[in-house]
């Protein structure tokens, strides 16, 4: 997988699914989640319609397919966005916390990049096992932002990577974000814990190199990127150390200008997805 994942704009891959989801990856989840004629199943945290509107694009045919998200807005948008498509799909606004739906009633249940967002993360895979049928698959796909690679060939590089991290690290702790940002390569425990046996895991590399001074629209992205974020930023501190970290930002465009040719950025994130059984 190789795609427009950026650490100076974003500290985690919790907004950016629509970036590195492609064919290979929606075979994957066909191929774990075993969508046979007269199977339900369920995605838990759909957003704005990714996995719906990939899957279509594999022809499931006699297959029931159910979608929840926290956010009613997202859930309008995926509704929509299947609709264009002529996907028959239900969807409703719901916590992974809290499924509202009788115990064993899917068949396969799974979420990409959702755990990362929960704070009780052994509630969330608690509850997908509670609503699959004995037997059933239960797929999870989570990254660990604890471990995100970032490398520049000119020092204004590494600080601006650092300038990154101290700014979406005060946006976190100012809003109280209690999630782990680890969860990928501990889904395999969390399954033993809550009544799934992990059957596989399977390691994705999501991943970027530049060779040469990125163009100006990249540059211009992360400014804007990091503007958003400043004027939404709860609190003066915060908003100055915005504010430095775009004046980092801009120091590094110009060092990778006059390096040229020379210059390489490399990032690399990556995800796990576990692979489970509901037991018997």
């Amino acid at each position: 997988m190789v795609r427009d994942v950026d650490a100076l704009t974003s500290a985690t891959l919790k907004h950016l699914r629509d970036r590195w989801w492609d064919e290979a990856f929606t075979a994957f989840v066909k191929d774990t989640l075993q969508p046979r004629p007269g199977r339900r199943i369920l995605d838990v945290g759909c957003g704005r319609g990714t996995a719906e509107v990939k899957l279509s694009r594999l022809r499931l045919t006699q297959v029931d397919l159910f979608a929840v998200d926290l956010m009613p807005d997202r859930v309008v948008d995926a509704l929509a966005a299947t609709r264009a498509h002529n996907i028959d799909a239900h969807f409703a606004a719901a916590d992974a916390c809290h499924l509202p739906f009788p115990n064993a009633t899917f068949d396969s249940v799974f979420c990409v990049a959702v755990l990362q967002h929960i704070g009780d993360v052994k509630r969330a895979v608690g509850e997908m096992a509670r609503v699959t049928r004995p037997g059933g698959r239960i797929v999870a796909v989570e990254p660990d932002n604890a471990a995100r690679y970032f490398f520049s060939s000119v020092d204004d590089g590494r600080k601006a990577h650092e300038g990154a991290r101290r700014f979406f690290s005060a946006l976190a702790e100012a809003r109280e974000d209690a999630s782990d940002p680890a969860v990928g390569p501990q889904l395999p425990t969390l399954f033993t814990q809550t009544g799934i046996q992990p059957l596989s895991v399977h390691v994705f590399p999501v991943s970027g190199a530049r060779l040469g001074s990125p163009p100006a629209d990249v540059w211009q992205n992360r400014r804007e990127n990091v503007a958003e974020l400043i004027e939404k930023a709860p609190g003066e501190a915060i908003r100055r150390l915005g504010q430095d970290y775009l004046k980092v930002l801009d120091r590094y465009e110009r060092a990778a200008s006059d390096a040229g040719a020379g210059f390489v950025e490399i990032q690399n994130a990556m995800l796990f997805a576990t692979v489970g059984q509901r037991e018997e």
